[in-house]
């Protein structure tokens, strides 16, 4: 019996489709799920997610948020979400740099602007590691 995985953002749903595992980065460190999993509500970290489905593997770079794992259903909604073939490393290295320049003046900021941009800076990182980890 397979899971059914779906990942959205404000923005738009990231990723819809059965799988037969994910493991998901957690503030406590990874986990995995499979189905017929206990009922869990967790907070995700920014970093790799990565699904099963037969012998595919696929990875995606998930910004903070929240996983609901109950049975054989997974909904994580997060800050950010992108699939790492569509990852644009000179994009995401910009976009963190951008955010680190603008983050010089913090100081001078609305805390929530200062969250929004430490959240870029995070999951910029998090999709130049799993690129860069994936040409090894």
């Amino acid at each position: 019996m397979p899971l059914t995985l779906e990942i959205v953002t404000p923005e738009d749903r990231v990723y819809q489709d059965t799988v037969d595992s994910v493991v998901i980065p957690t503030v406590e460190g990874e986990i995995g799920i499979l189905p017929g999993h206990l009922p869990l509500l967790t907070q995700v970290a920014d970093g790799e997610l990565r699904v099963t489905k037969g012998a595919e593997n696929r990875g995606l770079v998930v910004g903070a948020g929240f996983a609901e794992i109950d049975g054989d259903t997974v909904k994580i909604l997060a800050e950010f979400a992108i699939q790492e073939a569509q990852i644009d490393e000179n994009a995401a290295e910009k976009a963190m740099h951008r955010a680190e320049e603008a983050l010089k003046d913090k100081e001078k900021m609305d805390p929530a602007e200062v969250e929004r941009l430490t959240a870029l800076v995070r999951f910029s990182v998090a999709q130049l590691d799993t690129r860069r980890k994936r040409r090894r």
